[in-house]
């Protein structure tokens, strides 16, 4: 392991954000550059996109961060998508996700970074967790076939920064972190017809119906699965939380074989609510049609954020106000015409 780096008072802080340009990514560069000039501090952010770094690629991700020494790593790259995505390609989002991880996290520590940290995703928890899903249900069961294999690339995730912590913390001062955030939607989403989440695909099919003057738009799976969402920004502010709190508060609620954090809304709802939320944000005034012969995913994801409300932590942004502001942006990068 090198020397950890080190900011002179007069130096800026320097971040790297892994996944600058996917939505998470995007949420994390807008708080820390917020929060950089509400405390008058100087920051430097480091981005790459993926065609000047495949952090896939072990020796590309070791001079990488040979060469830039970042202080501290938000690691928000990943291959995200929805059923469809995760049934048609289960060995890309095993494969990428766990090379993405493992190289930035172990090439993260032989550089000396010693602040990380890594955002998983609630779909780690077993299928039949009992609800809401605590952080302790975590290896409990089997997980929702759909998206098994990008699950286990998640908790891999997890388990590294556990082990490095465990290895290496005393030694070398590793504090690395881990939150799980619920379903995410806002500002720079993903609205491929195929392989998007719900909300970006609600919004992208029923602006297409509305345009088109559709008398009804069909959803895939019944509509009962109840689901938890919240907004991207809201997200990115609770990371910076839970980075900047002390090593003694941040153990109150997370163990060292326990390292992780949900980040939730604490609401849930349906699918068909949903839709409907939706539909009155994208103005779309037709019928909806579930079709109960497609996938729904698991009955019901609801996690709990209990140990995050301790820690001072709760979201600002309601639902129908987020997907307003999704659908702005939406709008704003090109519509239906992407």
């Amino acid at each position: 392991m090198s020397a950890p780096p080190s900011a002179s008072p007069s130096a800026p802080r320097r971040v790297f954000v892994a996944g600058h340009r996917g939505m998470v990514g995007a949420a994390l560069v807008r708080a820390l550059e917020r929060d950089a000039a509400a405390r008058g501090e100087r920051l430097h952010i480091i981005t790459r996109d993926r065609a000047a770094l495949d952090l896939r690629e072990q020796a590309a991700a070791r001079d990488f961060f040979a060469e830039e020494r970042p202080h501290e790593v938000y690691l928000a790259a990943a291959r995200v998508g929805g059923i469809h995505a995760n049934a048609t390609y289960p060995a890309d989002f095993l494969y990428d996700n766990l090379m993405i991880e493992a190289n930035v996290i172990h090439e993260a520590f032989r550089a000396g970074v010693r602040r990380l940290l890594f955002l998983g995703s609630s779909c780690i928890y077993p299928r039949e967790a009992p609800q809401p899903m605590a952080e302790e249900a975590l290896l409990t069961g089997p997980l929702e076939p759909t998206n098994e294999p990008y699950a286990l690339a998640k908790i891999a995730g997890i388990k590294l920064c556990e082990s490095y912590n465990r290895q290496h913390g005393a030694a070398h001062g590793l504090d690395y972190r881990a939150v799980m955030p619920t379903n995410l939607y806002g500002p720079r989403d993903n609205y491929h017809p195929e392989n998007s989440h719900v909300v970006p695909a609600l919004i992208r099919r029923l602006h297409e119906a509305k345009l088109r003057g559709d008398a009804e738009v069909v959803v895939w799976g019944s509509g009962a699965p109840l689901r938890e969402f919240l907004y991207v920004d809201d997200l990115a502010d609770a990371c910076l939380h839970v980075t900047r709190l002390s090593r003694e508060d941040y153990a109150r609620e997370a163990a060292p074989t326990r390292l992780h954090i949900n980040v939730g809304s604490g609401e849930e709802l349906s699918i068909r609510a949903l839709a409907e939320e939706v539909s009155r944000a994208v103005g779309y005034e037709g019928a909806l049609r579930f079709d109960a012969s497609r996938p729904d995913g698991a009955p019901r994801k609801l996690m709990t954020s209990a140990r995050l409300a301790r820690l001072g932590w709760r979201p600002r942004v309601p639902l129908a106000e987020g997907l307003a502001l999704a659908y702005a942006d939406f709008l704003a990068r090109g519509g239906a015409e992407r």
